[in-house]
C-alpha cells in the first residue's frame, strides 16, 4: 500500500492571499484555461494552474523558492478567458505580495507598506522626518525673491539625507533577493546554465520589455511601461550628472544652468516619460476593468506614489521658472516626500519586483526551464 501524502494547509497563506487581491481565488475549478492562454509560462512547469490549486489548498511551502510567480508579468490574459472569474492574474500578484513579506525586512516596514490602514504613515513618517531636519538646517520655510530650491534644501542635504535611504531600499532588496535565489536552487534542483550569459539575457530581455510584447490582453501595457522605466532612468542620469558636477568636477550646480543644460533635459524627458506612462497604466486599468478588475490597493499604492512624484517634480520645475514662491516650495517638499517613500519602500512595494522578477527570469534562463 502506498504512503499517504498529508497535507498541512496554512490557512493564514489563503487568508493573507485573499486579504490582498485575491479574493476571487475560490472560483477556480482547475480547467488549465489559464496556462493554455499563457504566452509567457515556460513549457517545462507551466502556470499558473499549479499556482492556483497551491494557493487554495494554503500549500504555502509549495512557493518557496517558486520562480513561476515573479515569471508572471500579469498580462490577465488568464483572467480575461477564466471562464468562471477566478481572476488567476490577480491571485498571482497577491501571491506575489505574500512573497514580498516574507523575504523582506524589518517586518514593521513590511505592514506599513502591506496594509491599507496604515497608508497615511507611508508618507506622514517621511514627511515629519524631513520637516524636522529641515528645521534643523533652518530652511524649512517660504524664501523671499526668486524660487531657488536649493534654499530650501541645498544638493549637499539632499545626498546626506536620500542617498541612505535608497542605498537601504536597494541593500534590503538586494538581500531578499539573494534568499529568493538560494531557494529557487534548493528548489529546483538542477541548474546547470551560464550564470553570466544568464544575467546578460536577463538584462537585455529587461531593457527590451521583451515579456510585455507577448502580452495579448493587455498588449498596450508595454508601451506605458516603457515610458515608465525609461523615464526613471532619464532621471538617474540627472541626477548622475548633477553629482558629477558638483562632488567630482566642483562645479556650479547644473540646476542653476539654462534648459539646454543635458541635466535639465534628462530631468524633463524622465518626468513627462512618467507621467504619460502611468496615466497610460490607470487608462489601461480602467478600459480593461470589466475583464480584468482595477487592480489592487498595492498595485494603486505604487502607482499613486510614482504618478505624484513625477507630477509634482514637473510642476515645481514651471512654478519655480514663474516664481511663485508660496506654491512652490510646498509642491517641492511634496516632490520630496513622495521620492523619499519611493526610496524607503522600495523593497516592500510592488517596485520589488525589480528584484525577485529579474531573478525569476535570469534563473529561468539559468536552469534551462526557458528552453523551448
Amino acid at each position: 500500500m502506498a504512503d499517504a501524502t498529508v497535507v498541512k494547509p496554512d490557512l493564514d497563506f489563503v487568508k493573507g492571499v485573499i486579504a490582498a487581491g485575491g479574493e476571487s481565488l475560490k472560483k477556480c475549478y482547475q480547467c488549465a484555461t489559464c496556462t493554455v492562454v499563457c504566452n509567457v509560462t515556460p513549457d517545462k512547469n507551466p502556470f499558473p494552474r499549479k499556482e492556483m490549486l497551491w494557493a487554495q489548498w494554503g500549500l504555502k511551502e509549495k512557493f518557496q523558492g517558486n520562480p513561476d510567480v515573479w515569471l508572471c508579468h500579469q498580462c490577465n490574459d488568464c483572467t480575461a478567458y477564466c471562464p468562471r472569474g477566478a481572476k488567476p492574474g490577480e491571485v498571482l500578484g497577491a501571491i506575489r505580495k505574500q512573497t514580498i513579506k516574507q523575504y523582506s525586512a524589518p517586518g514593521a516596514l513590511v505592514d506599513i507598506v502591506n496594509k491599507k490602514a496604515l497608508m497615511p504613515l507611508i508618507f506622514i513618517i517621511p514627511a515629519v522626518l524631513l520637516a524636522v531636519l529641515l528645521s534643523a538646517a533652518g530652511t524649512f520655510k517660504i524664501h523671499e525673491g526668486d524660487v531657488i530650491f536649493s534654499k530650501f534644501a541645498s544638493t549637499h542635504f539632499l545626498q546626506f539625507v536620500f542617498t541612505p535611504v535608497l542605498l537601504f531600499g536597494i541593500a534590503v532588496g538586494v538581500m531578499g533577493m539573494r534568499k529568493f535565489w538560494a531557494d529557487m536552487k534548493q528548489t529546483n534542483k538542477v541548474y546547470s546554465g551560464d550564470l553570466m550569459a544568464s544575467v546578460t539575457a536577463t538584462l537585455k530581455d529587461i531593457a527590451g520589455h521583451k515579456k510585455f510584447k507577448e502580452c495579448d490582453v493587455s498588449a498596450d501595457r508595454f508601451t506605458s511601461h516603457f515610458l515608465v522605466f525609461y523615464g526613471f532612468v532619464a532621471a538617474a542620469i540627472a541626477t548622475a550628472i548633477g553629482v558629477l558636477y558638483i562632488d567630482i568636477l566642483g562645479l556650479e550646480s547644473p540646476f542653476r544652468i539654462g534648459y539646454g543644460t543635458p541635466v535639465k533635459i534628462f530631468g524633463n524627458i524622465g518626468a513627462i516619460g512618467i507621467i504619460v506612462g502611468v496615466i497610460l497604466m490607470m487608462s489601461n486599468r480602467f478600459k480593461n476593468a470589466e475583464k480584468l478588475g482595477v487592480g489592487s490597493y498595492f498595485d494603486w499604492l505604487l502607482l499613486s506614489i510614482i504618478a505624484i512624484v513625477g507630477i509634482s517634480g514637473f510642476l515645481a520645475q514651471l512654478l519655480r521658472m514663474v516664481s511663485v514662491a508660496p506654491i512652490a516650495y510646498p509642491v517641492y517638499f511634496i516632490h520630496l516626500v513622495f521620492v523619499f517613500s519611493l526610496f524607503l519602500y522600495l523593497p516592500f512595494s510592488k517596485l520589488a519586483h525589480m528584484f525577485y522578477r529579474g531573478a525569476a527570469i535570469c534563473f529561468n534562463k539559468y536552469s534551462g526551464r526557458e528552453v523551448k
